[in-house]
């Protein structure tokens, strides 16, 4: 793990009861895998959220997944006080129940669009989100030539549906404008009155959150979980969803210790 200095962890394990540690899932919390449906949290990654639940002011898991499934795939329900904001911040599960806009009617577009787009194409698989359609190429060929042939079509499918394309690591998803992840993360600091901030995260789609971070005027770390296929300006860098973890872990162990300390 490799770290640049930053008030923000200080200020976390100071005063955890106003901080708010926000986490992308995938490649953060669940290792990178061919089939996103087989995604699954880290081992031991339940855990370590579950206890830091009770130490901070709010966990709140942004990501590009339905809120359900990151629920799922995580084992998260149990998790104390845990919010997740799925479809990059259009759905919110909290304490079991979940809120979210009407379908993009644009979606039926794209869906069906995309079907010739992708045929005959060795590899490509397309996930249906249900509010949100992605192309994946990891499993082409060459998956970076066939991100890049695919990029302009889909970029024009989308605009003729009213959707944006958010990519990522080889992955070019379709889905409704007017929110993403730093947005849904400035909102919900701003609900929960915060007073420090974390968030970690893996691609491209978590920019705007470490953006956030940033404007928020708030003591704040952003966590870039490593990847060798792209570069992210970060506080810390750690190696994938293990060093995730153990980042967590050691908050967790500083602010019980910080609670002993001063008793």
């Amino acid at each position: 793990m490799t770290t640049n200095t930053s008030d923000g962890l200080k200020a976390i394990v100071a005063d955890p009861a106003g901080a708010v540690i926000g986490l992308d899932f995938d490649g953060t919390l669940s290792p990178i895998v061919p089939d996103p449906a087989a995604a699954r949290i880290h081992p031991g990654g339940a855990e370590v959220l579950d206890r830091l639940g009770r130490l901070v002011g709010a966990v709140v898991i942004v990501t590009g997944r339905p809120a359900a499934t990151a629920v799922e795939y995580g084992s998260l329900a149990g998790v104390p006080g845990l919010v997740v904001l799925g479809h990059y911040g259009l759905e919110r599960w909290e304490a079991g129940a979940l809120a979210a806009p009407p379908v993009h009617p644009g979606l039926d577009l794209a869906r069906t669009g995309l079907v010739p787009l992708v045929a005959g194409i060795d590899g490509v698989r397309i996930e249906d989100k249900e509010r949100s359609v992605a192309v994946h190429t990891r499993q082409a060929a060459d998956p970076w030539v066939t991100l890049d042939a695919l990029r302009e079509p889909v970029a024009a499918l989308a605009a003729g549906a009213g959707l944006v394309v958010e990519p990522g690591k080889f992955v070019l998803e379709l889905r409704p404008p007017g929110m993403d992840k730093g947005v849904a993360l400035s909102a919900f600091l701003g609900e929960r009155a915060a007073r420090s901030v974390l968030f970690a995260g893996d691609d491209l789609g978590d920019l705007p959150a470490f953006a956030a971070v940033r404007a928020s005027g708030l003591p704040g770390v952003t966590v870039f979980s490593g990847s060798p296929e792209i570069e992210v300006e970060a506080d810390v860098v750690v190696d994938g969803p293990p060093g995730v973890l153990e980042l967590l872990t050691s908050i967790a162990d500083a602010v019980e210790g910080e609670a002993r300390g001063g008793v």
